[in-house]
């Protein structure tokens, strides 16, 4: 196991404008937004209780109803909203916390007991459907959210309430007699839990979310037990089969990443965290086998996870479908999630690269440059019907977005006793504590348009440590030195960090040139959607033709052929500065078509001009078909 640890956001300083920008509108928009939107679709007056059974938002059978999980909205908001108190106080922000800290405190029923849906609809049944109706996932986002509120503030209150909460919990599940053998069909407490435990110390968490994550899939089958005992049939279950939720078998025994691709990243990122803090080398391994399989079937250039609709997740291996691409912002967040951790048991490149990947690509693209609207599913082609919502019934996404960009200095740099790690680059500065002392760094660069970085090593004696760069997998021939003196990259690099151990003094600089071209990418020959097609990407970035770029029709004409020059233009006019690539395809023309369906000419094909810029900033301006993978000719 690794012994890096991540430096907190809260003590990284974000400089650069890419990051900067993106943190700030956050700050001042999308957080509230998001508890104007909360107000208006009735979240929070959901958690004021007793009140008048408010109508379900989604009509039917009224545990379709996103109602279910709506506490779980409001602490994800809580966390994000904390997250953005501690990069700068609000008064407003942390009395609209109070206020919903008020409503909580007054409904928790005298046990502990606190779900807003079962105390005031039917507090007969809670705990009766751990399946479907995410008592357990509310909990962990609200216990998520009292903990960023007292890092932010030092307020406790919310926090009580929910350790309360907990202890009602661990009264309530376990392997002892008079104790429900249950866990939730949407994964969560376990990562909540974690943070719990290293918050307080108690080992009484961690071993709640050890027992959740080892009970998963055990026989016989909780939810075919409490299934019987609410007086329904197992085969009712709606999802039709246990993959859904990824409790088909022991969490150790699987093999293949099935089912809702948010609940998936939930749970390998709480095995990952369980691993670290019992040193547990099977859930480790689990973890590494099922990393596999995503990586070589599943995931999206993009990053993306999930094609499919219906079961918001996985279908089959190289089953990557462009235009109906599901590819849920969660599922992204989900995998920086994961991959950060697995990052954190072994310091390997090829995490970082995905969690890199993830974050520009899958994640970035689902809040738009305003701050107020969004992506839930993040397709690879669009016929221009597609557009941002300012809010959804399951407005799950939109403080994943916002809790992920708050916090996101983060992920950025990690440190153990006498080691540094850089993990992404941007534009930060941090002091960091070794066994030999306080170091200072500051990290400069344009980053992830240009790959020149510069770092300042400033300890605040003479030491000598080591600082790891992550050389990520796309930059190939990248060159490092030190204080002007060359080192030699290829054989200082070992699992795509370039590791420089030194005596370190106040104001050495290295410099890290990453190559930044533009490259062609194809898929596997089993992705049968995209044989023929190309993609194109620059550095982190994956990139796409949107038709506001490329008047004349439908991007889905355009052909580029194998042998044309991609160019990079520098465009300080769009949004506030971008790198775009332009190229000369071919344009299959239909003008001249006429009414008929089919011919025995083939059609006309013109020259034109492409531009395509960052995926992540599609859909910003205005509607139009956009496509990343690109018939190639």
């Amino acid at each position: 196991m690794s012994e890096f640890k991540p430096v907190r956001f809260v003590d990284v300083a974000l400089e650069g404008q890419f990051w900067r920008e993106r943190l700030e509108t956050v700050l001042t928009r999308t957080i509230p937004s998001q508890h104007v939107q909360l107000g208006k679709q009735g979240v929070l007056l959901s958690l004021t209780l007793p009140n008048q059974s408010l109508p379900l938002s989604v009509p039917g059978n009224e545990h379709d109803s996103g109602q279910v999980f709506w506490d779980s909205d409001a602490g994800k908001w809580i966390e994000a909203a904390s997250y953005a108190l501690s990069h700068r106080r609000d008064p407003d922000i942390e009395a609209w916390i109070e206020n919903i800290v008020d409503d909580l405190e007054k409904a928790q029923a005298p046990d502990g007991y606190l779900n807003c849906w079962y105390l005031q609809r039917e507090p007969d049944k809670r705990w009766t459907n751990l399946r479907d109706n995410h008592e357990l996932y509310n909990l962990g986002h609200l216990l998520e959210g009292g903990i960023a509120y007292f890092l932010a503030t030092g307020r406790r209150r919310l926090l009580d309430i929910l350790e309360r909460y907990v202890d009602h919990v661990c009264k309530t599940f376990g392997p002892n007699p008079g104790q429900k053998r249950g866990y939730c069909g949407h994964q969560e407490i376990e990562l909540a839990l974690v943070k719990l435990y290293r918050l307080t110390g108690d080992r009484m968490h961690l071993d709640l979310a050890a027992y959740f994550m080892n009970e998963r899939g055990r026989q016989p089958h909780y939810f075919d037990q409490e299934a019987v005992a609410r007086g329904e049939h197992p085969r009712d279950f709606r999802a039709k089969r246990y993959e859904y939720n990824q409790s088909h078998r022991p969490v150790r025994e699987q093999t293949k990443v099935v089912g809702h691709a948010v609940r998936a990243m939930y749970m390998l990122s709480a095995m990952a965290d369980l691993a670290a803090e019992l040193n547990d080398d099977s859930l480790k391994k689990a973890c590494e086998v099922l990393w596999a399989d995503v990586i070589s079937s599943k995931i999206y250039i993009t990053s993306g996870l999930g094609p499919a609709a219906a079961n918001e997740g996985f279908t089959e291996d190289h089953d990557l479908p462009n235009d109906t691409a599901y590819a849920e912002t969660c599922a992204s967040v989900g995998l920086i999630f994961w991959a950060h951790r697995m990052l954190h048991l072994e310091l390997d490149g090829r995490y970082a690269d995905v969690l890199e990947q993830a974050l520009f690509n899958g994640a970035l693209t689902g809040l738009s440059r305003d701050g107020e609207r969004y992506f839930y599913s993040n397709p690879l082609e669009s016929d221009g019907r597609r557009s941002r919502w300012a809010w959804h019934s399951c407005p799950c996404c939109t403080m994943n977005s916002s809790r992920l960009i708050a916090s996101i200095g983060g992920y950025f740099v990690s440190a153990s006793e006498n080691a540094i790690a850089f993990h992404l680059y941007g534009g930060v500065s941090t002091n960091i504590q070794l066994a030999t002392g306080n170091v200072f760094l500051r990290e400069t660069s344009a980053y992830p348009f240009f790959g020149s970085i510069r770092i300042e090593v400033s300890p605040d004696a003479p030491a000598e440590f080591t600082i790891n760069l992550r050389i990520p997998g796309w930059a190939h021939e990248a060159e490092a030195s030190v204080g002007g003196c060359a080192v030699d990259v290829t054989a200082c690099t070992r699992n795509g960090y370039l590791a420089i151990s030194r005596l370190w003094n106040a104001g050495d600089t290295i410099a890290l040139e990453l190559p930044i071209s533009p490259e062609r990418i194809y898929a596997h020959p089993s992705v049968k959607q995209d044989i023929g097609r190309v993609a194109l990407k620059r550095g982190p970035l994956v990139y796409c033709v949107e038709e506001v770029d490329n008047p004349g029709g439908a991007v889905q004409q355009l052909k580029l052929p194998r042998d044309a020059r991609i160019e990079t233009v520098e465009r300080g006019d769009l949004f506030d500065g971008v790198v775009t690539l332009t190229a000369s395809p071919e344009r299959i023309e239909d003008q001249e078509w006429g009414d008929s369906l089919y011919r025995n000419a083939p059609p006309i094909v013109s020259g034109c001009r492409l531009t395509a810029l960052p995926y992540y900033l599609w859909n910003n301006r205005a509607k139009g078909s956009m496509q990343v993978w690109l018939l190639e000719s």
